[in-house]
């Protein structure tokens, strides 16, 4: 019988993700910018600094994004009152600005890439070469777009809140595993799309459901609770990748500041991720050289193998 070994690992840019690799956290800018680049900016210097390995925005045409029916309800936004549709068209980067964006990730050597809501958006950042393609819990079931992102070539990830199992299992069917050359290149997030979401609606165990039915597949965690605990737990439970939406202040106006973690939150995270990931080791029993010491000082009988 022939037994695969690193059977679970999809790259992303020159890294590898998947068990036996560090840990991909990605820091979910996502709409926490307001539009203004440089809020955008400060949020990637503060991923950087706190280890994060990618950014990521979303990306929205919000013509096609927005029901006509709430086009021109009026609300609240950060400069004043207008449209919502308005609301939606400012809040949305130029490719000048995406491109000053991308500049800077460069300039850092961090990865970014975007959650695409309609097929022009994947088109429009086809233009920065992203590293891979995020397609958001809501879109799971917009098999379409989830094929246009596929047929880029790019490494796909996949989150699944919101759904049925029956709905992750027709997404995954619709893109695959592989490419056309056979090469692994789908990563499968666990989520609840709660914003924050309830501790006893997390249900961290998904993680072990989805990496014993796709056992060639990385599974990661997508998380939108408050606090860092249930993150590292994911970790613990076999996350081979973390998602975490950041800001400069969960006070900031939008809708997801308040689920997001600040970057003094984000670097003490990461830390511990990387501390766990290291503790997990690999289950096979052994005595450390360290242990060897006080092996010999403190056990009275010597039973069985001595390495």
């Amino acid at each position: 019988m022939t037994v695969r070994t690193n059977a679970r690992e999809v790259t992303i840019g020159n890294r590898s993700v998947g068990d036996g690799h560090p840990v991909y956290t990605i820091a979910e800018i996502g709409i926490n910018h307001n539009g203004e680049v440089e809020i955008a900016r400060e949020l990637i210097k503060g991923a950087k600094q706190a280890g994060a390995d990618c950014v990521k925005f979303q990306k929205r045409t919000p013509e096609l994004c927005v029901p006509k029916d709430q086009w021109d309800i009026v609300r609240e936004t950060p400069w004043g009152m207008m449209t919502y549709i308005d609301y939606r068209r400012r809040m949305e980067f130029t490719a000048e600005q995406y491109g000053e964006l991308d500049d800077y990730c460069r300039s850092l050597e961090i990865d970014w890439t975007a959650s695409c809501w309609d097929e022009p958006s994947v088109d429009f950042m086809e233009q920065f070469e992203p590293p891979f393609y995020k397609m958001a819990s809501a879109s799971l079931t917009d098999l379409p777009l989830l094929r246009k992102a596929r047929s880029t070539g790019r490494t796909l990830m996949i989150s699944t809140g919101m759904s049925t199992m029956e709905e992750i299992i027709a997404g995954v069917s619709a893109v695959g595993t592989h490419d056309t050359a056979g090469k692994p290149n789908l990563l499968i997030a666990h989520a609840t799309s709660t914003y924050p979401c309830k501790v006893d609606e997390l249900n961290l165990l998904m993680i072990k459901t989805l990496r014993d039915r796709y056992d060639d597949v990385p599974i990661g965690y997508s998380g939108h609770e408050t606090g860092l605990a249930p993150s590292l737990a994911a970790v613990a439970l076999g996350a081979s990748f973390l998602e975490r939406h950041i800001t400069l202040d969960r006070a900031m106006w939008g809708t997801d500041q308040a689920a997001s973690v600040e970057l003094v939150g984000l670097e003490r995270l990461i830390r511990d991720v990387r501390d766990i990931k290291k503790s997990l080791g690999d289950g096979v029993k052994r005595v450390y050289d360290s242990e060897r010491g006080p092996r010999q000082k403190l056990r009275r009988v010597m039973n069985g193998a001595t390495a």
